[in-house]
């Protein structure tokens, strides 16, 4: 598992054509065991990680053997996942670019090995080194070029031109020598399609088209969005680790030629039984077998290696047999095509949720495997289920475990445990399977953590123990604070917090890494991840505050989602206060449909003096700006209330103690919220068609004070903050701030 190893049924070949393509592919016989076996497993996959859809197809030489779909093409309107659902497969794309690019080597007209410049004169980033770019080198990796180019990279929205893309990497320096290390580039493969582009005098997605994707017969498959495909296209879903989930968004990336094409798990099946059979479709030749075996060979590697990058290809081992592929993301859309080709066996699983490629991967292994058994005659096994960790258990596990300078925390999130490596890294869920822990989420599968007793953990060959932290970790240096926020676009954030006394950069929604401090406001990213190599470049205003941040060649701007210092966050009320305080106070209650406690408020402060108000709704320093109440008192139902005193007084221990903002609210203020704010912001508001907890007095919003100081604690975000800060599981902030808001 990724994160943990930092630590320690006929054939279908029935002729079809487009998306007029809407049924899936049963069974072969040979394969209906296969099928069965598969069909549940998957079945819970979608369910457990909340797939919108997904399909799959596998492959057994010329013909598909089965095609499915599971979920919904379209769950607004019910729409089922099909073989023919369209979708995004991101960088699966490039190696029908590369294939492009060998038709014209085996001509002639190109030369892998020549400099990139005979094709591209004006192609100019900074090489320090005497060895030139080639398009083998772009191809396989090996370019040295940073990994996203500083227009039409994946975070931007303005759909530039293939041209403007490459145009923009003139000047960018070069992260590594070319040859000397493996650097993943959608730039240089936006360099690649370029070439293609060039050369031919034809818009790339019009030249791959008619050289690559309609010889191979995936007439549902194309570089840009034509409607014949988009009204089949699955709606795809993101989501982030802090809770929020939204629609995908569905812009053109400038470097379309690395992860812009849509396809079908059927088109993409088609594919590969063109490589089964040596690079001919229908009697059409697309590529000569020496050059598909070129392709498959990892590149400027020792002879004999078996696993690495080749030309677009990805190369490894699959219990002994030679492993073939690719794997694909882009925003809502996860992939992985993958095939043995001596055992002429492929698998395509696409999916609907970001980042969702643990997922795919762990189906399309097992769906090769099935098939190498049923091929054999044996028994059809997939991967075993796993189960929730019962809540009892995930609380007795919560806690910090260390061995030396490493470690992992493992944390309840809303009833389900998660983990989290000191050292940097995104959130896993674990899971139980015989009575063992299981990384088993979206985004992360297949590592295991045996606990021992009740104080240690057994992660791979090392052994943790439980830590007990009674203090706070200490504070950042005041130098971060003006660099600690959220960067870039609502679709895609980059983070800046701190963990563990180091800066932290967190892309893409889910990777997470420690940041090394290069001086002068320059930060480099580590040697392991996305973006190796490269550095963040932070600009700040005249009062120390970043305004935005260079990471690795695109620019993030500083987002200004949090209140000023000392200042409230405020709403613009959907109508004036004295119309909706009339309303609501005309308005009636719900009607309870059970039976509650009967009232007996208790004012908290008569229960124990020390407990400290700041009651925001007394006046006017809150999100709406109005007085509510006529005093700044603070009431609850006398069993909470009891209940928060025996909280108040356990934080004694700590030299903290309970500042109360508000506890028991009338419901008419709770309508007035409601009908004040946006929609979009009312997940922070009650719907007063239920009423709130609030309103029963059993509710009541709070923060810590020292009680040394008699000062109010720093927290990750402010008091009535409409943000993402406000989630409890919001990643960003201090360490300090998280430890207290725990």
């Amino acid at each position: 598992m990724r994160h943990l190893a930092l630590l320690f049924a006929i054939a279908a070949t029935a002729s079809v054509t487009g998306c007029a393509e809407r049924a899936n592919v049963s069974a072969r016989a040979d394969y209906a065991a296969v099928a069965d076996a598969l069909t549940p497993f998957i079945q819970w996959q979608t369910e457990t990680k909340h797939l919108p859809a997904l399909s799959i197809a596998l492959v057994d030489d010329n013909s598909i053997v089965w095609a499915h779909g599971f979920g919904y093409e379209r769950p607004a309107d019910s729409v089922r996942a099909t073989g023919a659902t369209v979708y995004r497969v991101g960088s699966v794309s490039k190696l029908f670019t590369d294939i492009a690019v060998m038709q014209l080597v085996e001509r002639g007209d190109l030369d892998l090995d020549a400099p990139i410049e005979r094709y591209l004169p004006a192609f100019r980033p900074e090489n320090p080194w005497d060895r030139p770019i080639t398009l083998r080198q772009l191809m396989s990796h090996r370019s040295g070029l940073v990994r996203e180019p500083p227009v039409g990279h994946y975070f931007d929205d303005t759909e530039p031109t293939l041209a403007a893309t490459v145009q923009s990497l003139t000047g960018t320096a070069l992260v590594y020598e070319p040859e000397t290390r493996v650097k993943y580039s959608n730039a240089a493969i936006a360099t690649v399609g370029y070439v293609l582009e060039v050369t031919q005098r034809t818009p790339f997605a019009d030249y791959v088209k008619a050289a690559v994707l309609d010889p191979l017969g995936m007439a549902s498959s194309a570089f840009t969005p034509e409607p014949t495909l988009t009204r089949h296209l699955a709606a795809a879903t993101m989501w982030a680790f802090d809770g929020r989930e939204y629609e995908a968004p569905r812009f053109e990336l400038g470097m379309a030629p690395a992860g812009s094409m849509y396809s079908t798990v059927l088109d993409l099946g088609r594919f590969m039984s063109a490589l089964f059979a040596g690079g001919e479709r229908n009697g059409t030749r697309i590529l000569e077998t020496t050059t598909l075996e070129e392709m498959w060979t990892p590149q400027f590697a020792e002879p004999g290696t078996t696993r690495g990058s080749g030309l677009g290809f990805s190369i490894g081992t699959l219990d002994e047999h030679r492993r073939i592929g690719h794997g694909g993301a882009i925003y809502g859309f996860a992939t992985e095509l993958a095939f043995l080709p001596e055992e002429r066996l492929g698998v395509v699983v696409v999916t609907s949720r970001d980042v969702a490629n643990a997922v795919t991967d762990q189906i399309a292994d097992a769906a090769l495997r099935a098939m190498l058994a049923a091929r054999r005659g044996d028994e059809i096994e997939v991967p075993p289920l796993t189960e929730p960790i019962p809540l009892e258990r995930v609380r007795t596990l919560a806690g910090r475990y260390m061995i030396g300078a490493a470690g992992i925390d493992l944390f309840d999130w809303d009833g389900r445990l998660f983990g989290l490596l000191t050292r940097g890294g995104s959130p896993f869920e674990l899971k139980t399977r015989n009575d063992t822990l299981f990384v088993d989420g979206v985004s992360d599968q297949g590592g295991w953590i045996y606990p021992v007793g009740e104080d240690r953990l057994v992660i791979g060959s090392d052994t943790v123990t439980r830590q007990v932290a009674t203090d706070p970790p200490p504070d950042v240096p005041p130098a971060w604070r003006g660099l600690i926020g959220e960067y870039g676009w609502d679709y895609n954030t980059l983070f800046v917090f701190e963990r563990g006394e180091r800066l932290h950069a967190l892309i893409e929604w889910f990777f997470d890494y420690p940041l090394e401090d290069m001086g002068g406001d320059v930060f480099a990213f580590p040697s392991f991840g996305l973006y190796h190599g490269e550095r963040l470049v932070f600009q700040r205003d005249a009062s120390g505050r970043a305004t935005e941040v260079e990471a690795a060649s695109v620019v993030f701007t500083r987002r200004d989602i949090e209140p000023g210092e000392g200042e409230a966050f405020r709403i613009v009320p959907q109508r004036p206060v004295d119309v909706l305080e009339g309303e609501a106070l005309a308005a009636s209650p719900p009607v309870e449909s059970t039976e509650k406690r009967e009232p007996d408020l208790v004012e908290l402060v008569t229960l124990d003096s020390t407990i400290r108000l700041d009651v925001r709704y007394s006046g006017t320093d809150n999100f709406m700006g109005t007085v509510f109440y006529d005093e700044p008192r603070a009431f609850l139902q006398r069993p909470a209330a009891e209940a928060l005193v025996r909280a108040h007084r356990a934080l004694a221990r700590f030299g903290l103690g309970l500042l109360v903002h508000d506890a028991y609210r009338p419901w008419y203020v709770t309508k007035m919220f409601w009908d004040a704010t946006p929609d979009s912001l009312r997940l922070f508001v009650a719907d007063p068609a239920s009423g709130s907890r609030h309103n029963r007095g059993a509710a009541v919003d709070l923060t810590l004070y020292d009680r040394g100081t008699g000062r109010p604690i720093e927290m990750v975000g402010t008091y009535d903050e409409f943000t993402p800060r406000s989630y409890a599981h919001y990643l960003g902030g201090t360490s300090r701030q998280r430890w207290h808001r725990d």
